[in-house]
């Protein structure tokens, strides 16, 4: 196996158009078994990850994700759920791809491989020191992605890149990389597959994580819920009997008055004190 070029390696399965539909969801679910495996061995790199997403947010910084294509796609979904989910401002977090947002319905020619786009996406958000810039890129080798962390790394802004591919040119050019080693793809060369699942575990630690070290949790509840629609709304609902050890009526007297879930148990509380 090539290891610098995993991504493109020959899958271990063959005559795929011959097998069984059973036989092969079978063969992707065992494939699929080595990602939560390989996540784990990265931890550590995750750790640190985490705890610079946190120092910089706490210091008036944002997250930025960046990529093309699946890696650009996961990137936005990841950020797109946390302002209703954690409750925070929607350019706390920030999902850039290549392409711009016509990419993340559709695949956009020759997008990946315009070397000055992704510095140039990056400063129109105006982008500084204060952020930090998290590339995603299963090959290693995307231009959008690396030569935009070149452009970071020249301004002095933090970055991490995830990868598949060990010692690419994104490792070499981000200052932390996350490498995670999952072997060839069922379908060879389709990254869309378990580099596209570790991704999206990974994005998923480093949002949630961040979000409870930044105390948009409490205990295990979303106390800053954003109360978009009938099904957050409930829930909220229920987060304030649990908490508060109070019936249907009242929590829902409460989340009418206070309009916010950690607001209710603030109030609550100073009124039971008082």
């Amino acid at each position: 196996m090539d290891y610098n070029n995993i991504t493109e390696s020959n899958s271990a399965h063959d005559n795929l158009e011959k097998m069984s539909t059973s036989e092969i969801l079978k063969k992707i679910n065992y494939e699929d078994n080595k990602v939560s495996l390989a996540v784990k061995k990265v931890i550590p790199k995750i750790k640190i990850t985490v705890e610079k997403v946190v120092k910089k947010i706490k210091n008036g910084g944002r997250l930025f994700y960046i990529g093309a294509g699946t890696s650009g796609r996961l990137g936005i979904l990841d950020a797109s759920e946390c302002p209703p989910t954690f409750g925070i401002d929607p350019d706390t977090v920030i999902g850039i791809i290549a392409g711009g947002d016509l990419a993340i319905k559709k695949s956009i020619e020759n997008a990946e491989d315009d070397l000055n786009q992704g510095w140039i996406d990056l400063k129109k958000h105006q982008i500084s020191n204060k952020d930090i810039v998290i590339g995603i890129a299963a090959s290693g080798t995307t231009p959008y992605v690396v030569n935009a962390l070149k452009k970071c790394k020249i301004n002095k802004i933090y970055t991490v890149s995830i990868t598949s591919n060990p010692s690419s040119a994104i490792t070499k050019i981000s200052d932390l990389s996350i490498e995670i080693i999952l072997g060839p793809e069922f379908i060879t060369g389709s990254s869309r597959m378990k580099s596209g699942t570790a991704q999206k575990m990974i994005l998923n630690m480093i949002s949630s994580a961040s979000m409870i070290k930044l105390g948009h949790i409490m205990g295990n509840k979303m106390i800053d819920i954003q109360l978009t629609n009938n099904k957050l709304k409930k829930r909220a609902v229920n987060i304030l009997k649990n908490t508060l050890k109070i019936d249907n009526i009242t929590a829902k007297k409460l989340l009418k008055e206070n309009k916010s879930v950690r607001l209710s148990i603030k109030n609550w509380k100073s009124n039971e004190q008082s």
